[in-house]
């Protein structure tokens, strides 16, 4: 084929290539167009959501505003009710101060006849005091709240004799373990026993009067009759027991209906609080001898079981701890000394501050001048505040 042949085909394929460039930039065309429709939707929607997001942010922080304005309201008047309620515990502790409750003794001509007769025989017995300790509770000083430890029930306590820092925790009213905490500070601290010794006794314990005392565990055994067991804490060893010579015994406390002995602890030594079918209105008391565990003598009181909680000894003078069914604010309503020195309606009526139930336990330890106290689970401390008895 010659030359001017191939001019002649140039314009034929010319045509085809030009339909396919026009055809290629209508597509890029229309590509471009839908991915500029596609950006505009997408700015629209961003800014959109820009917006929105704005208004929420606005809205979360005037939410925000809102809440703590309404916290600090609410912690003012948080403020203000705790402040109304120490002044209604102030006016009510000096109202009561004031305007004291009733002496819980019943004008009963028998037992006024009976106290006569037992008065008569026991008028050569008079106590001698081994101590010069003339001192009687004024009020409670400072309370402070150790932990939350253990049952409802309990009972936990120092040395009231040595020089011991140990801690013995009794959990619960009935049980055969001991647990033994090196110092407070490992009590206060820990939650769980992990820290704390146990001592397994070889009988099991009853109720919540047991005490630490120079070395030795007195602690309350129930089998037929009740026992109190003397046991070394050095040598893990029973020293001695005695049957505690009381026939029919019954609850020594109306509101803690698991103790029937309380072994307790003052400066003129060991003490047993008691009661027994014999005279089941009142509580009993004698003083016990801690070598040999003999009662030296004995007290018929006319503190009455009904509403009692607990009770300690301090100085020789007994002090019982009334409550009411429905825990209120536990009080000292009930004051017997056994040297006379002290008379009932001279005695100070010492409330303890109300915080969560009532206590199953309070001993009075006379080398710090302190009650340790088990209230509903929480274990406390109640430092006292004395005075002379014959400045009452």
């Amino acid at each position: 084929m010659g030359p001017w042949h191939c001019l002649l085909l140039l314009p034929l394929l010319a045509l085809p290539l030009r339909a396919q460039q026009q055809h290629f930039m209508e597509y890029v065309e229309r590509r471009l167009t839908l991915l500029e429709e596609r950006i505009s939707q997408w700015h629209d929607q961003s800014s959109r959501y820009s917006t929105e997001l704005r208004d929420f942010k606005n809205q979360v922080l005037g939410m925000l505003e809102t809440a703590e304005k309404e916290r600090e309201a609410m912690r003012s008047e948080a403020e203000s009710a705790a402040v109304r309620v120490d002044r209604l515990e102030r006016e009510v502790d000096y109202l009561e101060t004031q305007n004291p409750a009733p002496p819980c003794v019943e004008v009963d001509e028998v037992l006024m006849e009976k106290q006569v007769a037992t008065a008569k025989q026991r008028k050569n017995e008079k106590y001698t005091k081994l101590t010069d300790c003339s001192d009687t509770i004024a009020s409670v000083r400072a309370m402070k709240i150790l932990k939350r430890f253990g049952s409802a029930s309990g009972l936990w306590t120092k040395d009231a004799a040595g020089n011991s820092e140990k801690i013995y925790v009794f959990d619960g009213t009935a049980n055969d373990t001991v647990y033994v905490f090196p110092r407070m500070r490992e009590f206060t601290l820990f939650s769980a026993t992990r820290k704390a010794a146990r001592i397994k006794l070889p009988y099991p314990w009853v109720g919540t009067g047991h005490l630490v005392y120079d070395g030795h565990l007195y602690y309350i055994r129930q089998q037929g009759s009740f026992q109190v067991i003397k046991f070394n804490l050095a040598n893990k060893t029973v020293v001695d027991s005695s049957v505690f010579p009381a026939e029919e015994q019954i609850p020594v406390f109306g509101l803690s209906p698991f103790t029937y002995i309380e072994v307790a602890a003052d400066e003129e030594g060991l003490w047993a609080i008691y009661a027994t079918k014999e005279d089941e209105k009142n509580i009993c008391l004698a003083k016990l001898d801690p070598t040999s565990l003999d009662i030296e003598q004995m007290w018929d009181t006319p503190c009455p079981r009904e509403n009692a909680e607990a009770a300690f000894v301090v100085c020789g003078a007994l002090h019982v701890v009334y409550n009411t069914r429905l825990p209120s604010r536990s009080r000292v309503q009930c004051v017997f000394d056994v040297s006379g020195t002290l008379a009932p309606e001279d005695a100070s009526l010492v409330y303890f501050p109300k915080r969560y139930g009532s206590h199953s336990s309070m001993k009075y330890n006379p080398r710090e001048r302190q009650i340790y106290a088990w209230d509903d689970g929480y274990q406390i401390i109640y430092r006292m505040e004395m005075k002379k008895k014959l400045e009452v």
